[in-house]
Formats: C-alpha cells, structure tokens, sequence
C-alpha cells in the first residue's frame, strides 16, 4: 500500500441474505462495481458497513471473500473497532491473514472513556497490530470526541491517518492544518458533505457512503478538487448535496442514510437491502421514494449501472 492513503474509498455495506447470511454473489457485484468506478480503496466493516452488528464469523468470512474478489486492485481497509481488546485483534489478524492492507480503530464503544484511557488503549494495542492502522474520529457512536490533541498523540503510537466522521468543520480543518506537512499522514474525511472542502484544503480522501451507489460521481468530485476545478466542484458538490437531501431523507432516523444506501442497491441491481438486527429495511412506501429520486437524479454520466 502507498502512502499517504488517499483518494474514494467507499464504506462498503456487508450484502446480507434474508437469513442474514453473507450474500456473496452481492458481495461480488458490489466490489467489482465500485472498482469499475473507480475508486480507489474498499473499507469493510465501518458503520455503513453494519460491523458491530456481525457476528465474528460473519465479518471473517466478509474479510476473506472481499480480499479474494479484490485481489490487491485497491488497499482493503477493515474497521476492528470492538468492546472486546481481544476481539479486536482477533478480526486485526484474521485481516492480515485474508490480504487486507490497513485497519480501522475507533475508541471502543459502549462504556464513555477519557481521552487518555483511548490513548492509553492505543499504547496496548498498537504494538501488536500486524497491520497499519488509522484512528477513527465517529463520536456520535462512541461518545468520545478525538481531536488534533489526541490524533497527533496516535500518530506517535503509529497510526498512518485518521477518519474524521465528528461533523465537526472546524476541528477538520484544525487537523488538516496540523497535518499538511507530514506528507505520509492521511486525513480522511467522513462527511460526505464537507469532501470538497476538505479536499481543496489538503485532506487526502472521503469515506463516501454515497460511492456505494454512485461511485464514479465521488471519483470525479474528488479529480475536480485535485485539480481546483472551480465549475466541476460546484456541479458536482451540488449532486452529493442533492443525494443527502432527497435519497437519504426518506425515513427519520440516525441510521436512515444506512437503509437507503442498501436500499438504492437493491434497486439498482447490484445487492440486496436486508439489514443486519436491530436495524430493518425501508418500507415499501419509502423504497418507492428512493427509486423515484434515483430515477429523477441526474446521475447517468456518474454511475457505471442503470436502474
């Protein structure tokens, strides 16, 4: 893998079976389409991802299959975030074995912990990491903020870049700040809706939930950043800003960009929507009004599938 990581690297959703079981034919369908996207990595196992949901076999069997369909066209990134220090190197070795290039790791959820305990966990756990790892900023899920502070401390333990999906700007842009001379370290960010921002300023890449179903639109707003491109910014920075507004606002809930980004798979073709418990799939109403904004999205010099 080159550094700094960089580039689209969608959050790849886990393709389930009704009986929750790994749909490996969508699995398959999914990779290679957002390869002929172009993007440029795959992360398995993040919160579009369902990961804390899976059972331990389960997101085995995803590493596996998707390090086997990628084979090394793209770094494979795998979120090992867990309430269990065991469990975590557990899914980090299983992750090496399998061909994956990097790991994931946010602070463990469920008990609200101290910056320094994070720190403190990191001190353990980073030494005996068989893989690369970026710091995961996603507060919202593990009630713990990481800012500059904390993301330059795990840089000294290891860490090769952060994700940053806190929402918060201006903490980003401290940290892209910080960052910008240290060429090797990835700033990536999680919000889809601050990717032009971010990338203009100096961050390297987006965790785009929306590259699932619309990857070739992510690559090229990403290309136009790079290039400064003023007109194809504001073009394309007003369609992911459309997606937000229209597709993932069919339902009212925190994981409501979740079901829709399953559920504008299933449409398309490419996998199908069922969710892993406790999260459930979209009416039929609201898949009516995801196919209808896909149908009226002007999306076709950006997708490489029709609907």
């Amino acid at each position: 893998m080159k550094f700094p990581l960089k580039g689209i690297i969608p959050p790849l959703v886990t393709p389930l079976l009704e009986n929750k079981a790994l749909d490996s034919m969508g699995l398959n369908n999914l990779i290679e389409y957002l390869l002929e996207g172009g993007v440029h990595g795959i992360f398995l196992l993040g919160t579009n991802g369902e990961g804390p949901s899976l059972g331990y076999g389960l997101r085995k069997q995803l590493i596996s299959e998707a390090c086997e369909i990628v084979q090394g066209r793209v770094p494979v990134l795998v979120g090992i975030t867990d309430t269990s220090f065991e469990a975590a190197l557990e899914i980090a070795h299983h992750s090496k074995e399998a061909g994956a290039d990097a790991l994931v790791v946010a602070p463990p959820f469920y008990f609200p912990i101290s910056e320094q305990e994070m720190i403190e966990y990191l001190g353990e756990l980073a030494p005996l990491l068989p893989l690369p790892f970026l710091l995961y900023n996603i507060p919202s899920c593990t009630k713990l903020h990481l800012g500059v502070d904390a993301v330059r401390k795990a840089k000294n333990l290891g860490a090769i870049g952060v994700k940053d999906s806190s929402g918060d700007i201006a903490s980003l842009h401290e940290i892209i700040e910080e960052f910008k001379n240290e060429p090797d370290f990835s700033v990536i960010v999680g919000n889809e809706l601050f990717l032009s921002d971010t990338i203009v300023r100096g961050a390297h890449g987006a965790v785009a939930g929306g590259a699932n179903f619309f990857p070739r639109l992510f690559v090229e707003l990403y290309d136009a950043c790079l290039k400064k491109d003023a007109n194809g910014i504001d073009e394309l920075s007003n369609q992911v800003l459309k997606i937000d507004e229209t597709i993932y606002n069919v339902e009212n809930s925190p994981t409501r960009s979740m079901k829709a980004i399953k559920c504008a798979l299933s449409i398309m073709g490419i996998c199908g929507d069922h969710m892993a418990p406790p999260l459930g799939q979209l009416d039929t109403a609201q898949r009516t009004k995801v196919k209808n904004h896909l149908q009226a999205f002007d999306y076709g010099k950006h997708s490489n599938s029709t609907i």
